[in-house]
């Protein structure tokens, strides 16, 4: 199989529901035209931005089959996420995916009963990833929400073993040591792209080519000049951007992420609809307050 590399920005795409907490997949094309007009060219669909795990089965199939409807005949491409507490269904979201010809499937570790250890998420790993052999299989590595901390460059080198479409891992774990591991290991062998938004340069700095993330999907242009200047050797400006997307994330953050962060996407006219349980909104007044503080950082005036 060749090998994929998930260069550039992958915008972590929100999942659209309605007011009333339902399933909106005809806001997908609005969010597909978004990214397209923000210069991202592939989007990860199903993961943690898109609140995977408060989303049924048959909701994970429709929003899959939607995306891939959207972009065909579009520059934009899909990585679909599958990983799930059961790893049956994680099979079948990935065997759909590989018949919907996705660009690629993820998954994170079932994360309710945990793997004891690496032969055991390999294991996992490996059972998902054989439903779709045709397809550029990543690890999503995020200890920090499923509290599986593994050596990932272990991980790569047992996996590759039984895993023949490992293409890699993504990457959404602080540890900038292993992290530069995987990237030279087998002289490259493994796709590594970055998921920590926030400290995207400090990635770059280490050789990262892509990166997969949240504000991808409402301040790609930050990041961009993110790239842009590391790539030039510009590190003040890079620096600058990057200390733009610290700002912006603080912000967020102290609203509640997730609902801010789809309060912020309708701010940019596209309206993804509210978060759901366990995930919180925000009320009008916060919705005003969060829009003040954002005016108050320049932030639309970073995206012109």
């Amino acid at each position: 199989m060749t090998r994929l590399r998930l260069k550039g920005l992958v915008a972590a795409a929100h999942t659209p529901f309605r007011p009333d907490g339902s399933l909106n997949l005809s806001a997908v094309e609005k969010q597909a035209e978004h990214f397209l007009k923000q210069d991202l060219r592939i989007t990860f669909i199903g993961g943690t931005t898109g609140e995977s795990h408060s989303l049924t089965l048959e909701e994970r199939l429709g929003l899959a089959r939607r995306w891939m409807e959207v972009v065909r005949g579009t520059a934009l491409q899909v990585v679909v996420h599958v990983g799930s507490n059961c790893l049956s269904e994680a099979r079948q979201l990935a065997s759909q995916a590989g018949g919907l010809g996705a660009l690629a499937f993820a998954a994170l570790t079932p994360c309710y009963f945990k793997p004891r250890d690496l032969e055991v998420l390999v294991a996992c790993c490996a059972e998902i990833a054989s439903a779709a052999p045709e397809l550029p299989f990543y690890y999503y590595d995020i200890p920090s929400m499923t509290g599986v901390p593994m050596p990932m460059p272990e991980f790569l080198l047992r996996g590759r073993e039984r895993i023949p479409n490992l293409a890699g891992i993504k990457f959404t774990n602080p540890d900038l040591m292993q992290y530069q591991q995987c990237l030279r290991l087998e002289d490259g062998a493994f796709d590594i792209p970055w998921g920590n938004d926030e400290f995207l340069l400090a990635a770059l700095s280490l050789g990262a080519q892509g990166a997969v993330g949240s504000s991808y999907c409402f301040a790609a242009k930050i990041y961009h000049r993110v790239m842009a200047a590391a790539a030039a050797g510009d590190l003040a400006a890079a620096r600058r951007e990057q200390l733009r997307s610290v700002d912006l994330v603080k912000t967020l953050a102290g609203y509640g992420y997730m609902g801010a962060a789809k309060a912020l996407m309708d701010f940019l006219g596209v309206d993804v609809g509210p978060a759901r349980l366990p995930n919180t909104n925000l009320t009008a007044a916060q919705r005003a307050a969060l829009r003040s503080d954002l005016e108050r950082l320049g932030f639309f005036e970073w995206l012109s």
